[in-house]
């Protein structure tokens, strides 16, 4: 490999493995917040084997995960399952990094003035927004073993099937390794999250976990599916970048 191509493989690595972490951060720390997609839509809630209801109710996060697996996929498809282990457990790192940062950050002594600049809300209510800023950005032990744990487990999954079913169709069917490996790697992703964070070291029950899990997963497969054109427009504009040269570094 010349060094030419050696610094485009790094470029290329480094952008990808950027917006990778970048957008798992953003949804680790939006991902507390639970919104209702029904009412964004005015979709009426339906019940599944009698006493499940969906009221499409998603966690904020879920939003740009699906963007989280296919910057893996492109990892995956020029760096191998070597690329994806190592950003996934820098990014699991910096996750766990975060959440310390954070709790420093929550425990010191808020400044007198802006307690008192910021002592009533829109309404006229008193807040205390000292609370609020703990409440917003602190989370508990439970989700951040729950999101690490769902996070490693899943991408592994993924890496592993999309090596397998790269290995079996070579460079052909981009959208079969893609998508495929989202769909499986998804379910673990999207309940072991909430098994762990809600219900084992939570308040939730078990129906309540899956009415959550069940839409974030058909959420995130709809999604996937969805942008798999975008997977090969961004496919042939990195192959434009190295001019069809090969970059696999597995």
């Amino acid at each position: 490999m010349n060094k030419e191509i050696h610094k485009k493989n790094q470029n290329l690595f480094i952008i990808l493995g950027a917006f990778f972490i970048g957008n798992a951060l953003i949804a680790e720390l939006l991902g507390v917040k639970i919104f209702s997609a029904g009412q964004i839509f005015d979709i009426k809630p339906f019940k599944l084997f009698g006493n499940i209801n969906f009221d499409y109710n998603m966690s904020v996060g879920t939003i740009i995960w699906p963007f989280v697996f296919i910057i893996s996929d492109l990892i995956n498809e020029y760096f191998g399952r070597k690329g994806v282990k190592q950003i996934s457990f820098i990014t699991a790192f910096l996750i766990a990094y975060a959440y310390i940062i954070i709790i420093i950050g929550t425990s010191l002594p808020p400044a007198q003035f802006w307690l008192d600049l910021n002592n009533i809300d829109n309404n006229g209510n008193n807040l205390n927004i000292d609370h609020a800023y703990s409440v917003i950005f602190r989370q508990s032990s439970g989700i951040i073993i729950g999101s690490i744990t769902a996070f490693l487990i899943s991408q592994l999954i993924d890496a592993y099937i999309f090596y397998y079913v790269r290995k079996t169709t070579g460079h052909k069917a981009l959208w079969l390794r893609a998508t495929g490996s989202t769909v499986i790697s998804q379910i673990f992703d999207s309940f072991i999250v909430l098994f762990v964070a809600f219900y084992f070291l939570g308040n939730w029950n078990i129906k309540q976990v899956a009415e959550v899990a069940i839409i974030q997963y058909i959420y995130k497969v709809a999604l996937a599916i969805a942008l798999t054109p975008l997977i090969y427009i961004i496919h042939f504009i990195i192959d434009l970048y190295f001019k069809k040269q090969q970059v696999i570094t597995k």
